[in-house]
């Protein structure tokens, strides 16, 4: 088995130890996700800018939240579904909508359920979307600017998806609490 290092700022190669500062800055710790991106400047600075991009999009932070966990639940990430539990219970999320995601049931109303079978969609059919798919997105009060905003958001969550597969990155601590496992 691949063993991949858990970086902290001595053991990160220079270029990552100013984004694991940045990191350690907002979290108030290095997040075992940067921390194993940390081998990687790239990466690591890549997520980075992602995640800021994605943060500043159009999307609310229920619609954000949306976004995010469909793709970590419909990706599988032992890792993420966890750690976006935290961050949607910080930025206030109903916690009805963190569980529906979380459990792949009903959305509290039709525009997230767009926004959730929107994202999957495109996941599952790796961008190749027909039409009349990109307008039910569109018919639900979502604009072609979201449309690529959506792009945007996955783009991010594959980089931390499939680098958590990868590495087979602990859940962090503070975050065990949202343990997850996909259901059946």
């Amino acid at each position: 088995m691949t063993e991949f290092t858990l970086h902290d700022e001595t053991t990160a190669p220079d270029a990552s130890r100013p984004l694991l500062a940045k990191s350690k800055a907002a979290f108030g710790r290095v997040p075992g996700l940067h921390a194993v991106m940390a081998e990687a400047p790239g990466l690591l600075e890549g997520y980075q800018k992602l995640h800021e991009l994605f943060v500043n999009s159009s999307f609310d932070k229920d619609e954000m939240t949306v976004v995010w966990q469909a793709i970590n639940v419909e990706n599988e990430c032992h890792y993420c579904v966890p750690g976006h539990t935290a961050i949607a219970n910080m930025m206030g999320v109903d916690a009805e909508i963190t569980e529906a995601l979380r459990n792949e049931t009903p959305l509290p109303n039709a525009r997230l359920e767009a926004l959730r079978d929107f994202t999957l969609a495109l996941v599952r059919e790796r961008g190749f979307l027909d039409d009349a798919t990109v307008q039910r997105f569109l018919d639900a009060g979502f604009t072609k600017q979201q449309v690529l905003e959506v792009i945007l958001g996955y783009s991010q969550k594959i980089m931390s998806n499939y680098t958590n597969h990868l590495a087979k990155t602990p859940v962090d601590k503070v975050n065990e609490k949202y343990n997850w496992q996909k259901a059946g």
